[in-house]
């Protein structure tokens, strides 16, 4: 790492920082500092040069073999460059935001942070060859990133390989091959995969009858529905749903294992050595 460069650990790896090879370990645990909520935290004595970094992680509550964060590498290694000044904008301002506690400013950084993620994705997927990134890759496609799209906005459609190969100007065998290729898995298994996960969305964050939730995910019967959702996510709708509601109403200060399977750290140097 330099001056400027930005690390994401996708999957929350264990991992070291340090100046030179040769520099002393100092286990972060061991450092002086308050909740991390509470502005920056120094260490080290006051000569110079000073190093000064922003740390923090991008966390996902539900497992999933098509999770953006399963996709990216084990290491995302962004590095300073003239035509990334968004990158030093945003860390910047984050830098600045986070030394001094101002009305909203957890709100602030939080929204940075989403636009930060979005930011270093765009930046990854340009740099991605065809058939590489799965899904999040095969965006960039004409044919197969529009058929992707529409599979996002309305989960709920009757689809069918030969349905959206028409809808991108595909016939049905190119279709399929080309989805399979750039994406990494047949078309009726991705959108297997997608229904689930926004049933398990609807399930969590709305109290409609699980009929309804079936109906809007693309499925007639309530029966089809729960098992495709067991065999997803290895537990029935409504067992789902009240786990999901029972963990919500327990202190928020703890975290479920899942969310700690997935949490992905990201490290900043800025102003000096890393």
């Amino acid at each position: 790492m330099s001056e400027g460069d930005f690390v994401l650990v996708s999957r929350g790896e264990p991992h070291i920082i340090r100046s030179d090879r040769k520099a002393k370990l100092f286990p972060l645990l061991d450092l002086n500092r308050p909740p991390a909520h509470l502005g920056i935290v120094r260490h080290g004595g006051g000569g110079k040069p000073v190093s000064t970094m922003i740390c923090g992680y991008f966390s996902s509550s539900r497992p999933s073999p098509n999770n953006v964060l399963n996709l990216l590498p084990p290491i995302l290694h962004l590095k300073s460059a003239a035509n990334r000044e968004w990158l030093d904008t945003i860390l910047r301002r984050m830098v600045n935001e986070s030394a001094f506690a101002l009305p909203g400013q957890r709100a602030v950084l939080s929204r940075m942070t989403e636009v930060l993620f979005v930011e270093v994705l765009r930046s990854w997927i340009k740099s991605l060859r065809p058939g590489e990134g799965g899904w999040l890759g095969a965006l960039g496609d004409p044919q197969i990133g529009k058929a992707l799209q529409l599979i996002h906005e309305r989960p709920g459609q009757s689809w069918t390989l030969q349905k959206l190969g028409r809808r991108v100007g595909l016939g049905r065998s190119a279709f399929s091959a080309r989805f399979t290729k750039l994406v990494g898995q047949p078309m009726n298994q991705y959108l297997i995969a997608h229904r689930m996960e926004e049933a398990a969305t609807l399930l969590e964050s709305e109290d409609e009858a699980i009929s309804e939730v079936a109906a809007r995910v693309g499925y007639e019967t309530s029966s089809a529905f729960s098992k495709l959702f067991h065999r997803h996510h290895g537990i029935s709708p409504g067992r789902y749903r009240a786990a999901r509601k029972e963990g919500y109403s327990s202190s928020s200060s703890r975290s479920s294992a899942a969310e700690l399977r997935n949490r992905a750290p990201m490290e900043r140097a800025y102003d000096g050595h890393s």
